[in-house]
């Protein structure tokens, strides 16, 4: 199923020992359109640090009660490296949360998450990873010092969420909209589409546009350029907020704009593991 990056904003966050805080914003992978952390405001507890929460730790959620548990303590969370959330996340720093939490390397494989397509597969409990972290920690110290010879022209792929909406959205022939929410499948945490608002141009209208069409990303000028022309948007689809998107609709839209399902590779990956 896929929910709206908006309407999760404020979830709680509960660990096995107690409430962490309140979901303020998401990091996402801007090479794969993947959820990596949320940002959660821990309150009083703990001076109201934000601290990075891993889909990787989610399990259940519990969406009636707003609700997502994860498989780490409290005193886990206090511990953890302190990591500004007002920059975009380095890979330096992404090394040194996972090395804390036991977790392995996400970019290590094929898939969404390592070699599959979902983050709790990653969880200690399923790979051992807790046998091996000794080893990974001598990596990380070595990944670590290869980062900060980097640290001065690579550029970070990790964003916020945050800072996205309200991006301008350009066809081949001209600008549609800008971007009014995201869309995100609710057990891989990859961003599915951006909702685009096209106010400006189509009075009354929002549409969908998948990370995959995307042939540029300017975040300086804070624009996206896709490459479909703007009566393949207005041709297509209309979406509506207050509607749960079904996998016949997905696929109207895809044919519509003569693309390949990203369903279709996830199923492929699965039969592959």
């Amino acid at each position: 199923m896929l929910r709206s990056l908006q309407d999760l904003e404020n979830y709680e966050i509960g660990a096995v020992d107690g409430g962490i805080g309140h979901v303020k914003d998401f990091y996402f992978d801007d090479h794969t359109w993947v959820i990596r952390y949320l940002v959660v405001e821990t309150g009083h507890w703990l001076s109201s640090r934000k601290v990075l929460i891993s889909p990787i730790a989610i399990r259940h959620p519990d969406w009636a009660n707003k609700l997502l548990p994860v498989t780490i303590t409290k005193e886990q969370v206090k511990s953890s490296p302190e990591i500004d959330t007002q920059k975009p996340v380095s890979r330096q720093s992404e090394i040194q949360y996972l090395a804390h939490y036991g977790y392995p390397y996400y970019w290590e494989g094929d898939g969404l998450w390592g070699s599959g397509m979902y983050p709790y597969a990653m969880s200690p409990e399923n790979t051992g990873s807790s046998a091996n972290r000794i080893d990974r920690e001598i990596v990380s110290k070595e990944m670590a010092a290869k980062e900060r010879a980097l640290s001065q022209t690579q550029d970070p792929n990790l964003r916020s969420c945050a800072d996205v909406v309200g991006h301008y959205i350009h066809a081949i022939d001209g600008e549609i909209g800008h971007v009014a929410a995201l869309l995100v499948d609710e057990e891989t945490w990859a961003i599915r589409y951006f909702v685009i608002d096209t106010s400006n141009w189509w009075v009354g209208h929002q549409v969908l546009i998948a990370p995959q069409w995307i042939t540029n990303v300017s975040w300086v000028d804070q624009s996206v350029t896709v490459g479909l022309t703007r009566e393949s948007v207005r041709t297509a689809p209309g979406f509506t907020s207050t509607h749960e998107l079904n996998r016949s609709e997905e696929a109207g839209l895809y044919r519509h704009h003569q693309r390949h399902g990203y369903w279709m590779d996830t199923l492929k990956l699965e039969r592959e593991i």
